[in-house]
């Protein structure tokens, strides 16, 4: 009966148009009368102690460092250091996208911002070239899901606020994972796109190339100091963030010149309008959370699950499998929020680790933004390369299928995920 409540009264609420944040408020107040206690003095206690959180303070300072990236000209470079590389060979602008993707990933930890800055760059010239440019915009869709798996990501920062996880172990956990994907969508670029005819880009020299790594090298270091720091304790997650905006900022403004002190203003707002729907909505979620424990929800799921509780790997297939479903109706955050606080409960009762609970959970939760109907990263794509969504998924099917395969191997190897968190750690 409480899983019925639960389930019914949020998803009545957000078929109601309610944003996410106050379904999740609704669903707290529905579980609070079936309690029979309604005190709205510990509902806004509550909703205030889910955003008074030290680790939270990470979310805008790598959101504006992630606006500063791309305004001042760190997206550009990286890209142009990829052409002069592998631009020449054939197929080599979709390795260009792959390989920003995954670097631009260890910068912001956003999948629409990367992807629309990579598409932004790349579509109109792999158009130019003959390229299949729904299977160019499927490519760069694709690699923009890698940005929440590759630390900084913010969604690792969500989920271990909300599962109360150690979000440096997530970091570190995170670094693998997100190869692994980069590296099957180059596999199954190299497939797909082997036969098509397209211009090939001249050969750089080793002048240029030089040129390009010399221009590019302070848009390239700056994943391996943030990485780096959080390895060697030198700061937090949350001084990361303010490390990867202060880097962002001198580097566009000083070095680069192509961050002006005028556009740093409309940069903060846009930052502070994002952190401000994200944490509003994790504080949403953490209430909720609050509710679903004293409402014994977890305990039912794990009744329901009971079945597969005994095999680690199937209860993780299954899981994994209830979580692709449910990416195809809702967003990376409702997911988030929904189901972490139901199926933590579980993970620990099957003696899961968390870590990797948490960074599969992620994975899964990025992959479906760019499964339709609903996957923003699907619609941010449509609008730069500007063509139909129809047209889109015929391009993306291949590299949503690599990426779905990647997750479920690391199901059935968890020490995929592990062994390089403890030679990292």
């Amino acid at each position: 009966m409480t899983v019925a409540v639960f389930t019914i009264s949020l998803l009545g609420a957000m078929a109601l148009g309610m944003p996410i944040a106050f379904a999740l408020l609704v669903c707290a107040v529905a579980l609070m009368v079936m309690q029979g206690q309604i005190d709205a003095t510990i509902l806004s206690q509550k909703l205030i102690e889910g955003a008074d959180s030290f680790p939270l303070l990470a979310i805008p300072f790598f959101m504006l460092a992630g606006e500063l990236m791309n305004a001042g000209g760190i997206s550009k470079r990286i890209v142009a250091f990829a052409l002069t590389w592998v631009g020449h060979v054939r197929g080599g602008l979709g390795l260009v996208a792959i390989f920003a993707a995954v670097v631009m990933a260890a910068i912001s930890g956003s999948a629409a911002a990367d992807a629309a800055a990579i598409g932004t760059l790349l579509i109109p010239m792999m158009r130019q070239a003959g390229y299949n440019v729904p299977r160019s915009a499927g490519l760069i869709a694709a690699g923009g899901v890698i940005a929440p798996v590759i630390p900084p990501s913010i969604g690792l920062i969500v989920f271990g606020v909300i599962a109360n996880v150690s979000i440096g172990k997530l970091f570190l956990a995170g670094i693998f994972p997100g190869l692994m994907m980069g590296t099957a969508l180059v596999l199954t670029w190299l497939w797909v796109a082997r036969k098509d005819k397209v211009a090939i880009l001249l050969k750089q020299g080793w002048g240029l190339r030089l040129k390009a790594g010399i221009d590019g090298i302070w848009a390239l270091v700056m994943p391996l100091g943030i990485i780096g720091g959080l390895k060697f304790g030198i700061f937090t997650p949350t001084e990361a963030g303010v490390a990867a905006c202060v880097y962002a900022f001198v580097v566009g403004a000083f070095v680069y010149r192509e961050l002006p002190l005028r556009q740093l203003y409309p940069l903060l707002v846009a930052a502070a309008r994002s952190t401000a729907v994200v944490v509003f909505l994790i504080a949403a979620a953490l209430v909720s959370a609050w509710l679903i424990t004293l409402s014994d929800v977890p305990g039912q799921v794990s009744a329901m699950l009971e079945p597969f509780m005994g095999n680690k790997i199937l209860l993780m297939f299954v899981i994994m499998a209830i979580v692709v479903i449910v990416g195809t109706a809702l967003d990376f955050a409702p997911t988030l929020m929904i189901l972490t606080p139901v199926l933590m409960p579980v993970i620990k009762q099957a003696g899961i680790d968390p870590v990797y609970f948490g960074v599969l959970f992620i994975m899964n939760n990025a992959i479906g933004l760019i499964t339709p109907p609903v996957g923003i990263v699907l619609n941010v794509i449509c609008g730069v390369a500007k063509i139909p969504m129809s047209d889109l998924m015929k391009g993306l099917w291949p590299f949503l299928w690599a990426e779905i395969a990647v997750l479920f191997l690391l199901v059935l190897f968890p020490d995929l995920v592990l062994i390089p968190l403890k030679w990292l750690s």
